[in-house]
């Protein structure tokens, strides 16, 4: 019997149970894929809005995010683990409430990378930015309109947040 081969990887699914707290103060480059690879569930204005407030909810209340750009079927962030908060815990009450609000169906687990000493912030932070460039959806040196940062969460107020998808 053949049966059809896709031509995504099959990746390893981590362990991200309940006792995978994080470094404390450590930061990391997490990947969130939606269930549905290849649709647009992330970067439409409704979605992008509910995303960017939900995440400006978490910076406030714990200075955790670095930044967040969405792509329309992912999203990547760079987010620091506060105190004794637990990673698996912030991006599972993420996805909780992302779901039940915008009605995003993501995958079950999540990809991170814990940077190390040698690894720059900033070029994560641009790597991430370059994504969209990479994935043909802007030109090089156009700003794509689905990224927050945290120096956006903190200048901000509330309001203008839903505005940044270009609402």
């Amino acid at each position: 019997m053949n049966h059809p081969t896709s031509t995504r990887p099959v990746r390893k699914q981590l362990d991200h149970s309940a006792h995978f707290h994080g470094r404390f103060g450590a930061t990391y480059f997490i990947t969130i894929c939606c269930q549905r690879r290849g649709v647009n569930q992330v970067c439409l204005n409704a979605a992008s809005s509910i995303l960017f407030e939900t995440a400006r909810r978490y910076h406030v209340s714990q200075r955790c995010l670095k930044l967040l750009l969405l792509m329309p079927d992912h999203l990547h962030m760079l987010i620091g683990v506060p105190g004794d908060a637990q990673l698996s815990n912030l991006i599972r009450n993420f996805k909780r409430i992302t779901t039940r609000i915008a009605n995003i169906s993501w995958q079950r687990n999540f990809f991170d990378h814990r940077l190390r000493h040698d690894e720059s912030l900033d070029e994560k932070a641009a790597y991430i930015r370059a994504n969209p460039v990479r994935a043909g959806l802007i030109a090089e040196g156009e700003e794509w309109p689905y990224a927050i940062d945290a120096r956006d969460l903190n200048s901000r107020p509330e309001a203008s947040i839903s505005r940044t998808a270009g609402d």
